[in-house]
């Protein structure tokens, strides 16, 4: 799967202040992002609050996306959930002839044992029309998909083809990427250690900074990609106070504000979520201007 090598980023889904959908915001971000050296773009991410949208709200996003790619971009679909069989039923009903594969969550809310999380990913990508990137993310799932659960799905199943690990341990990204099958794609799924994970063997990250960055991080990722580690680590910790910030008070308020600050969209979100402080906001409003 070459066309998951590289920077791959979780798209916001732009609202406006009456908390619609912002169709032509999301235009900005996605142009804003395959103009400025993006690889892929992942749709209805966790970073698309995508929990918080309805059926005909996350068709818009997929139409709007689609649209403003024009074929230009790979594109990457976030369909995952708790509940196996719902799962598979979006899989398998929904158009996924414009998309190169699937982000799928680990479930959340029911912890399952590590023999669930292997099954529930055997249904799946016995189902699925699509490659599979599984997604780890334990501080939002409350469980760890472990190395030799991953391992086990990689060698057990083709669909399977990469994961987006998140699991904010660099250790564990190394077991992956040295027990998984060579053509088996390690993905950080955490901005700060994107880097490391990418020079220990990685290939990749899909990103949230880097929606908001996009020349930069993405300059970033394939220094580290081409082993040149000592002009990608000056890049790194240049950005690296952004990713303490966006995070500092959630995603994706963070790195909303700084498509504000941008002027490429606003930074309104739905509840639960809130926008960041203003404390916060001046914080990226300084960064941004100065980056």
């Amino acid at each position: 799967m070459k066309e998951l090598i590289g920077t791959g980023v979780a798209l916001i889904t732009p609202f406006k202040s009456d908390f619609s959908v912002d169709v032509e915001g999301l235009k900005n971000v996605v142009n804003f992002n395959i103009e400025n050296g993006i690889n892929y773009l992942v749709v209805l991410g966790t970073t698309a609050e995508s929990a918080t949208l309805s059926k005909e709200e996350k068709q818009v996003v997929i139409d709007t996306i689609i649209s403003a790619n024009n074929g230009r971009l790979p594109l990457v679909l976030g369909i995952g959930g708790n509940n196996t069989q719902e799962v598979i039923a979006e899989m398998q009903t929904r158009d996924l002839s414009a998309f190169t594969a699937i982000l799928s969550v680990s479930p959340y809310y029911n912890k399952p044992t590590q023999e669930g999380i292997y099954q529930h990913f055997a249904a799946i990508a016995k189902a699925a029309p699509l490659p599979i990137i599984l997604y780890n993310v334990p501080g939002r799932t409350a469980s760890n998909v472990l190395p030799e659960t991953v391992i086990r799905l990689a060698n057990d199943f083709e669909k399977i083809v990469a994961i987006k690990e998140a699991a904010g341990d660099i250790v564990q990204a190394m077991k992956l990427i040295s027990g998984c099958p060579k053509e088996f794609l390690v993905i950080s799924g955490d901005d700060m250690i994107t880097l490391p994970i990418i020079l220990a063997g990685g290939a990749g990250v899909i990103s949230v900074i880097g929606e908001g960055f996009p020349k930069e991080f993405s300059k970033m990722v394939k220094l580290g990609l081409d082993k040149k580690a000592d002009e990608a680590y000056q890049i790194h910790y240049k950005i690296a106070p952004a990713i303490d910030y966006i995070f500092a008070e959630g995603n994706p308020a963070g790195i909303k504000a700084v498509f504000k600050s941008l002027e490429i969209c606003g930074d309104t979100v739905r509840l639960p979520l809130v926008g960041v402080s203003d404390g916060l906001r001046a914080k990226i409003d300084s960064f941004t201007r100065n980056f």
